[in-house]
């Protein structure tokens, strides 16, 4: 058996072994380690010589001291921080009331918390199992279908693996040599139009058969009003805004208030404030796309223009400097047998290139200033007037019972809002790298659990050994699978699988569809991370010869990537269901829920596929390129 045939059965036997339980990163150095002793065999030499250890050691020392990896870890720990925090159950109940008045309310709910705990978590097990745990039941005993109940806990729940800041991204970057805020700004829109598609479903099912999700009784859409809210509303105005700027200014009232119904200056400026919340965070919304669009691209320019001049070279005599002597390459053992492959890989080339610096690009600044075209201010100018008009019929109907709703959603929403913007914001606008950005989440999320009051020492120490099983797991996936694709590019099996691809004569179209048809296939036995580390840096090289941007094909493998929890027979995010789900409630039923999500993923691949804008518009908005 030729070499190249060698490394097409050490392919083969990777995802059986996998399948049969075994640990994927272990596997992954054993098979790397057998292949690549026979590979390296000599038999006129000791075996303790074989050059499959220096090689492993080499892939070890490279996948490790790659810095891209040094996010996940952060974010991991601020994902298992803040779901160690239980800062959901009081989220859930606010936004249940928000949405009281919408079809399948509760399921709306569900999946608009999926959307955002997933977000701020990255956590595929978490999110469902604290889901199931807080909206499953409350689900089946308003008779809701167990499989929409189950559906929108299940799907929903793997959107935080797509929408920044997400470990697969970070992951696939390091293995693609991409930029990571590229990728994050490319994910963005896709991932919220995924859940948007999963919305406008349950919402559409609901309208066509409201059996499935009945009205909500009475007392569950109720609420309740303060004493001294119905104070200010009985003797100011019904208009609760109005109410309480009359009383900020006017408080003489409040003194003859009966025992009870007080309530104090303090009291009143805190309601003031959230009350005029969303009209600060409107005008904030605004203001920062001005400024981000308009006033910053010509202060960056004037700025780089100003260091330009600074920089030029006094006249007067000139003198060479010396010749800096070129450092020395290493080059790793099977480099020469390999050449072809790497020079191919301009677009990245898998575990090949995990030392590459991805984010190189980000810094370069253009040298014209282009002011923003007059389209921008027709539709910045009518989208502002529209959303203001929208604010002011919103403060006219505002209402005591209004307020209270939108009073818990502050509390229980802005500062876990707050903190994902802010961590996406200097991610995606180049303020931090994405490891201080995690580090901003991480020290945000000890700061939210401790606040709430319920995050204990002992739920802290969970966290950190949660998150350092979790980022073990990672760095040795990273060793394993370095080393499985530095002695299967040695044995010749990526040469054979690119000729056989080739020589197929696809177009690009035709490339595309195959290549995620196969990770849709490997979808139903395989994880996303065996997936990434192993399968995805094999199609990484061919990309450059179909001219497909390696950014909008790892877009559609992230969004591909779904189906991994959403499809039989693995479908991990069923299992996570069902280990917290009602006896009654059979996994043939999660499945079932599930399964209209898979298509609802297909469609949004195609919709990407046919409009690539939805994908690469915001990576080359902020950060220019191709």
């Amino acid at each position: 058996m030729s070499d190249p045939y060698l490394g097409l059965l050490m392919l083969c036997l990777i995802v059986v072994v996998i399948m049969l339980g075994f640990p994927t990163a272990f596997t992954l150095m054993g098979l790397g380690m057998a292949f690549g002793f026979f590979a390296f065999y000599d038999p006129s030499d000791v075996w303790t010589n074989n050059k499959i250890f220096t090689l492993m050691v080499q892939r070890t020392y490279g996948g490790m001291t790659n810095d891209t990896l040094l996010s996940i870890p952060l974010f991991v720990l601020m994902g298992y921080v803040m779901e160690r925090g239980a800062l959901v159950d009081k989220m859930f109940h606010s936004v249940q009331l928000a949405f009281r008045g919408m079809p399948a309310s509760l399921a709306v709910a569900t999946l608009v918390i999926c959307t955002f705990w997933g977000i701020a978590s990255g956590l595929v097990g978490a999110v469902v199992v604290l889901m199931g745990v807080i909206a499953l039941k409350p689900m089946l005993n308003a008779g809701y279908d167990i499989r929409l109940a189950s559906g929108v806990i299940t799907a929903g729940g793997t959107l935080g693996i797509l929408i920044p800041p997400s470990v697969m991204i970070i992951v696939y970057a390091a293995v693609a040599g991409q930029s990571v805020v590229k990728l994050y700004a490319a994910a963005m829109l896709p991932g919220f139009f995924l859940a948007l598609l999963y919305l406008v479903y349950v919402i559409g099912w609901a309208l066509i058969d409201p059996k499935i999700a009945p009205k909500l009784p009475p007392e569950m859409l109720k609420v309740p009003i303060p004493a001294p809210i119905a104070f200010l509303r009985d003797h100011y105005s019904t208009n609760f805004l109005v109410a309480t700027v009359k009383a900020a200014f006017a408080p003489g009232r409040l003194l003859n208030a009966p025992e009870g119904t007080r309530i104090t200056y303090g009291r009143i400026i805190k309601n003031l404030i959230s009350a005029t919340f969303p009209l600060v965070m409107t005008l904030a919304l605004i203001a920062g796309t001005w400024w981000y669009v308009v006033i910053h691209p010509k202060a960056q320019f004037d700025e780089a223009q100003a260091a330009l001049v600074l920089a030029k070279p006094l006249p007067g005599p000139t003198t060479s400097a010396p010749a800096k002597p070129q450092e020395e390459t290493l080059v790793e053992i099977g480099a020469e047998s390999t050449s072809s492959s790497r020079s191919s890989s301009s677009s990245g080339g898998g575990l090949i290139a995990l030392d590459a610096d991805p984010d190189n690009a980000d810094s370069q600044k253009p040298d014209v200033y282009t002011p923003p075209s007059s389209n921008f201010y027709l539709y910045f100018g009518i989208t502002s007037v529209l959303t203001l008009l929208l604010l002011v019929n919103y403060y006219r109907k505002l209402r005591d019972e209004q307020f209270e709703i939108l009073k818990l959603l502050v509390e229980s929403v802005m500062p876990l809002g707050i903190l994902t913007v802010v961590v996406l914001a200097v991610i995606l606008l180049g303020i931090t790298t994405a490891t201080e950005s995690a580090a901003i989440g991480a020290a945000g999320a000890f700061l939210l659990a401790w606040s709430s009051g319920s995050f204990t020492f002992e739920r802290m120490k969970q966290a950190v050994f949660l998150t350092t099983k979790t980022t073990s797991m990672v760095c040795w996936l990273f060793v394993g699978s370095a080393l499985f694709s530095a002695v299967f590019a040695i044995l010749g099996g990526q040469q054979i699988i690119e000729s056989w691809v080739l020589g197929m004569n696809l177009s690009p179209l035709q490339f595309m569809l195959l290549s995620q048809a196969l990770i849709f296939v490997l979808g139903w036995p395989l994880e996303w991370t065996e997936i990434i580390v192993i399968f995805v840096p094999i199609f990484l090289p061919m990309l450059s010869h179909f001219n497909i941007d390696p950014i909008l094909w790892g877009t559609l493998v992230f969004v591909n990537l779904q189906a991994a929890f959403l499809s039989p027979p693995v479908a991990m995010s069923a299992f996570y269901l069902k280990g917290v789900a009602p006896p009654h409630v059979t996994l043939n039923q999660i499945f079932a829920g599930m399964m209209p999500y898979m298509f609802i993923v297909i469609i949004c691949m195609a919709i990407m596929y046919v409009w690539p804008g939805m994908t690469l518009w915001l990576p080359k908005y902020l950060y220019g390129g191709g």
